[in-house]
């Protein structure tokens, strides 16, 4: 059998009939937040800041240059890179309307090996973004119960993020954390917490966890505001000078 073989939408439509399938459980209003939820992510309050700063590590080497106040175009970009794939979805969606998603489309349209692909790729970016997002949540609880609970640096913050931190005293854990067979144990337990809890969220049901995920939007989308409304009162045109330090390697 051809590894291109593509697999006809009448075959892919009749699948989503099956009575061992998926059940619709979630309306309209339900995607909308889903989606807002999706495009409106954590990465907007974790790494704005070194976006626009850039990264060096722990001997000052830069790892990232930073956009400066460029970072408006970045957005600008990444908007229409956004309104276009977000299109291509409600056209395919339109289209082929059952579960499966891109690997669905592509099974459709490009063949199995592509949808393989597809499928194996999509796992591997929510699993690498899921830890970048846990993270970022841990470092904002660390700092949201600083003034009550002394929680030890060597539970909040991983191996890997240690290593390549520019801060002197994020990257000497490496030699002040506890150590088990001379490697020291740097545990992110906040993030893995939250990682936890969202699992067990989702093997509760679709709806239990699309319920959280409307209040979540709600608040997400409250605090962009109040964000923006406090935010615009001080804008400093000198701030923009220069505007792309970096140029377009920032």
């Amino acid at each position: 059998m051809s590894l291109f073989a593509r697999k006809p939408i009448a075959a892919l439509m009749a699948e989503a009939d099956h009575p061992n399938g998926l059940k619709r459980a979630l309306g309209a209003g339900d995607l909308i937040m889903l989606a807002i939820g999706a495009v409106i992510g954590a990465g907007i309050f974790g790494s704005i800041g070194s976006a626009a700063a850039g990264q060096t590590d722990a001997a000052g080497h830069v790892i990232r240059l930073g956009a400066g106040p460029a970072l408006v175009i970045s957005f600008l970009l990444l908007g229409a890179c956004c309104a276009l794939a977000g299109l291509c979805y409600a056209e395919l969606a339109s289209m082929i309307p059952q579960a499966g998603s891109a690997y669905a489309y592509t099974y459709a349209t490009l063949g199995e090996v592509v949808a393989w692909i597809i499928g194996w790729d999509l796992i591997l970016e929510y699993a690498v973004g899921n830890v970048a997002v846990a993270i970022s949540w841990g470092d904002y609880f660390k700092s949201l119960v600083g003034g009550w609970i002394d929680i030890p640096a060597w539970m909040t913050t991983g191996y890997r993020t240690a290593l390549l931190s520019s801060n002197p005293a994020v990257h000497g854990m490496l030699d002040t954390a506890p150590k088990i067979f001379g490697m020291p144990v740097l545990i992110n337990i906040p993030a893995f917490s939250i990682v936890a809890l969202i699992t067990w969220l989702l093997m509760r049901g679709v709806r239990e966890s699309s319920r959280v995920n409307n209040v979540l939007v709600v608040v997400k989308l409250l605090v962009l505001g109040l964000f923006i409304v406090v935010g615009v009162q001080h804008i400093d045109t000198a701030n923009y000078t220069p505007f792309a330090p970096n140029g377009f390697s920032g």
